[in-house]
């Protein structure tokens, strides 16, 4: 016997079209993004019996794209004028912000005039955000990209969720939290019972909602299970333009200076100065590769009250100077 929220599912599916999209590929796109997206439109169809999902492969010049690990794919068509109805994803992937042309930002501003549903995985929402699609709304991107994104566009209100659904626009943070963006939609569309059999199909086992973030947690990604280190570094991360003193660091999660250093000793290897320095240069770095600030912009942002001390500490790190690193990164970019 059917339950009743099985036949009102089968009851929606009949009486809707088949929904198309139109996935507009960038150059150097990430494959596993894209194909966490298309798999799980196939695997709906599959499981539905009938074809309620459709795509189209989309990019300038409409012959092939190349994703970043080198596959090309040949695409079915060129940035021209789609049906209101379908949904538009752009797939991103590395340079995210060079390879979104001026034409593609006036097309996806013409389509979303139009009424479109347009969203952005992995690096795409910079592109969305470019075309101001995303202004006054939340999103979402992936978390090597939070930095670059806060820095450009401030109007946008910007989360670190695994996807996000905002209206008529939808972002995702990369790899696979496409597929979650895409059990999301056939569940609103066709019910959670398909959506669950989808991921079924792919091996998912644990299905992540826009509650959910991205990165793992302090503990996890450290290797290290100690609350108040974990507190510490944490408080480092949210205070990288204005950093906070050892002391104050110490203070605030009960313990001596002394005890701090030997804390991040014990289980860092180092103290939390040198850790604090490095996670400040690690944003200056994506902040140099990933923007157009200014050296001076760039240091200011990461706590750095000189340029000259910036470089300084910069060189040592990462045996280059911050002028040297944005341009051996544009002379890559111009290959």
């Amino acid at each position: 016997m059917q339950t009743a929220s099985r036949q009102n599912a089968e009851a929606r599916a009949a009486n809707r079209a088949t929904r198309r999209f139109v996935f507009v590929l960038l150059p150097d796109f990430t494959f596993l993004s894209f194909a966490g997206a298309i798999e799980s439109l196939r695997l709906a169809n599959r499981n539905a019996g009938r074809t309620i999902y459709s795509w189209v492969l989309a990019g300038e010049g409409g012959e092939t794209a190349t994703c970043s690990n080198g596959i090309s794919l040949a695409l079915d068509m060129d940035l021209t004028e789609v049906n209101r109805e379908d949904t538009i994803l752009v797939c991103g992937g590395i340079d995210v912000a060079q390879n979104s042309s001026k034409r593609l930002i006036s097309w996806l501003r013409r389509e979303a005039r139009k009424g479109a549903a347009i969203g952005g995985l992995c690096t795409a929402a910079h592109t969305l955000a470019m075309a101001g699609l995303l202004d006054g709304k939340k999103a979402t991107i992936h978390w090597e990209n939070q930095d670059s994104f806060a820095e450009a566009f401030e109007e946008v209100r910007l989360t670190k969720s695994v996807f996000v659904v905002d209206g008529g626009r939808m972002t995702t943070a990369g790899g696979t939290a496409s597929i979650d963006l895409m059990l999301k939609i056939i569940a609103d569309d066709h019910g959670e019972d398909l959506a669950n059999a989808v991921a079924d199909q792919l091996i998912y086992s644990t299905i992540r909602t826009d509650q959910d973030t991205q990165r793992l947690s302090v503990p996890t990604r450290i290797g290290v299970r100690h609350p108040k280190l974990s507190t510490v570094i944490q408080k480092m991360e949210s205070h990288i333009e204005e950093p906070v003193s050892p002391a104050t660091l110490a203070r605030e999660v009960g313990m001596s200076t002394r005890q701090l250093e030997r804390l991040f000793r014990r289980y860092l290897n180092r103290s939390p100065k040198r850790y604090y320095m490095e996670l400040r240069l690690q944003k200056a770095r994506n902040l140099l590769m990933q923007t157009d600030m200014s050296v001076i912009n760039v240091a200011l942002a990461c706590g750095f009250a000189s340029p000259s001390h910036f470089s300084k500490c910069y060189r040592a790190q990462y045996e280059t100077t911050p002028y040297r690193e944005r341009g051996s990164h544009a002379a890559r970019l111009s290959i």
